[in-house]
């Protein structure tokens, strides 16, 4: 224990700070787990509807994490994650009472807003935190998020059952906004002082794509995470179909899950500590892997052994590979777009959101034999890009363009960390 404790010495009191937040937002974000039931039950659509109604709101999802760190760096981190939390906030308080024409409306700007919490609260940690300390930060907000999600789940159901849709919505709704006032608390803002850090040219900089091809190990990560996210997600999709047709249960399937949740929430602080000093590439590429053979397990049989191995490597390898991915993307980023880093890696990796069942689905249905061998082909492939870019990087001279960025200054990220005083 005292091991564990020293390894998170590193870990910014802002952050301590800012995870009681989190947790309450992840144990309230519980509609997106039942928006379908609530569509296709008090809401009386047709499954084909209730299917395109979250397919639109899931790609507003996908489009608020592909931007919301962008918009931090021009207008400040803890500026955009406000201004989101209080808009998705507002909106969850809405929906249960606009007809169901409006939702086709409505939805996507809310599911936006929630995309773009998670982004601008990626890149808000991202800059609080000095390169070195990014691992454990990264881990201790995953931490207390997947802490919040394990609980919100059931909450969730009770609320539904108890009461009523309607009031899960609005839970989650105050929720969100309590994330906001709890972030504007901690975390005070410094006036005016929110201005991003220039490019090195004093202008623009290369663009986007420009700093990527000068990152060449960045772009593979994010391509290879983007892969693995589709894989990732058929947890929740194909997987439980999967199940069922071969004679287990939704209880069966729930507690699958809940083996995922357990797993996290007893091995990802211990690892952070352990593997900190680690080449991160190659934490990566392992974790990459394991989720292949995690759904290679599969190929074994159908029964609850197989299920079980299955969870138990899919776990490790989300361990091994998320929270040092993230805190990796946040290190290579130019200073003047720790965000847009962010944002491209939390919109790759939520991407299986809105691919994952679809694609998964439409290849069980057509090629159920086909759909695991697949999956751990693409996620062998994928860990082993990143672990050949981890040789690259370990051998003389540069392979990933220029020099890491120094931390940035408290200004630039529209926060004043040595305020934060509880």
């Amino acid at each position: 224990m005292r091991v564990l404790l020293h390894g998170f010495k590193e870990v910014p009191r802002a952050v301590w700070l800012l995870s009681p937040g989190v947790f309450v937002n992840a144990v309230s974000s519980f509609t997106f787990v039942f928006v379908f039931v609530y569509l296709t039950g008090p809401r009386g659509l047709s499954v084909a509807e209730a299917g395109l109604i979250t397919g639109i709101g899931g790609i507003g999802l996908i489009a608020g994490n592909f931007t919301g760190g962008g918009f931090g760096d021009r207008y400040g981190h803890r500026r955009v994650l406000l201004i989101a939390s209080a808009l998705a906030g507002g909106a969850l308080i809405l929906l249960p009472v606009l007809p169901t024409a409006a939702l086709y409306v409505a939805l996507p700007p809310a599911q936006y807003a929630i995309g773009s919490i998670r982004s601008a609260n990626a890149a808000l940690v991202a800059v609080l935190v000095p390169e070195g300390a990014r691992r454990q930060s990264f881990a201790v907000v995953r931490c207390v998020s997947n802490g919040g999600f394990t609980l919100g789940a059931p909450l969730g159901a009770l609320i539904a059952t108890g009461l009523s849709y309607d009031w899960l919505f609005a839970a989650d709704g105050v929720g969100t906004l309590v994330f906001a006032l709890w972030t504007a608390r901690v975390v005070p803002a410094r006036g005016a002082a929110n201005t991003p850090a220039a490019a090195p040219d004093g202008g623009l900089g290369r663009g986007v794509w420009g700093e990527l091809r000068a990152r060449p190990a960045v772009l593979v990560m994010l391509a290879a995470i983007l892969v693995v996210d589709v894989i990732y997600r058929q947890q929740y999709s194909t997987f439980p179909v999967y199940l069922a047709d071969h004679g287990l249960d939704t209880g069966v399937y729930g507690l699958i899950i809940a083996l995922n949740g357990a797993v996290i929430l007893v091995l990802e602080l211990p690892a952070a500590v352990a593997l900190r000093a680690r080449p991160p590439l190659r934490v990566v590429g392992i974790g990459l892997l394991l989720v292949g053979a995690g759904y290679g397990a599969l190929l074994f049989g159908a029964g609850i052994g197989a299920a079980v191995a299955m969870m138990v490597l899919l776990s490790l390898g989300e361990i091994l590979y998320k929270t040092p991915a993230t805190a990796y993307v946040a290190d290579r980023a130019p200073a003047h777009a720790i965000g847009t880093f962010q944002s491209l890696y939390a919109g790759v990796s939520a991407s299986g959101v809105v691919l994952g069942g679809p694609l998964g689905g439409a290849l069980y249905s057509a090629a159920p034999g086909l759909l695991w061998p697949l999956c751990a082909a693409l996620a062998a492939a994928a860990g082993g890009a990143v672990l050949w870019m981890s040789v690259r990087e370990a051998a003389p001279g540069p392979v990933d363009g220029p020099a890491r960025h120094d931390p940035r200054p408290a200004h630039e990220t529209g926060s004043r960390p040595r305020a934060v005083a509880g």
